[in-house]
């Protein structure tokens, strides 16, 4: 790797950390209990993007699979519309973490395109998706709840 990409993917790497770190104290803080478990298997999907930012850091390109991104999940209402703190507590938690996904998945688009090596590009890209995708639950889940994204 260039020294270019090597600073890249301990940028990368560290926006990973944060983001796992936020998901488990967001999984703490959360009320509702379906949010929880969103945030802690979210929590698991950025410590393994930063496993595999980790082994390319050591000199190996991981192989992903693109195909294996989740399916989106179907989220049931359990706040509705009604003023709730607990609501306005989890609105936060999502609307926090959804600037998080829209940042990581910026930093994303552009690191792609500084590595020469297709596979740690695939890698990369693989890891975008997977941002997006959290992004999307997110959203969803919100939407479903009568919260503003």
């Amino acid at each position: 790797m260039t020294n270019k990409e090597c600073t890249l993917i301990q940028d990368m790497k560290a926006q990973e950390q944060v983001c796992a770190e936020t998901y488990t104290r967001h999984a703490q803080a959360a009320k509702d209990p379906q949010l929880k478990t969103l945030f802690e298997e979210q929590a698991a999907t950025e410590r393994h993007h930063l496993d595999l930012l980790t082994q390319m850091e050591n000199g190996t390109v991981p192989f992903v699979d693109q195909a294996k991104i989740q399916k989106p999940k179907t989220f049931s209402g359990t706040y509705g519309n009604a003023a709730d703190p607990d609501k306005a507590n989890d609105e936060y938690l999502c609307r926090d973490l959804l600037a998080a996904e829209k940042h990581a998945s910026s930093l994303y688009d552009t690191c792609i395109f500084e590595f020469t090596d297709q596979g740690a590009r695939e890698v990369l890209n693989y890891i975008q998706k997977s941002e997006q995708f959290h992004g999307k639950e997110l959203y969803d889940y919100m939407s479903a709840n009568g919260m503003q994204a």
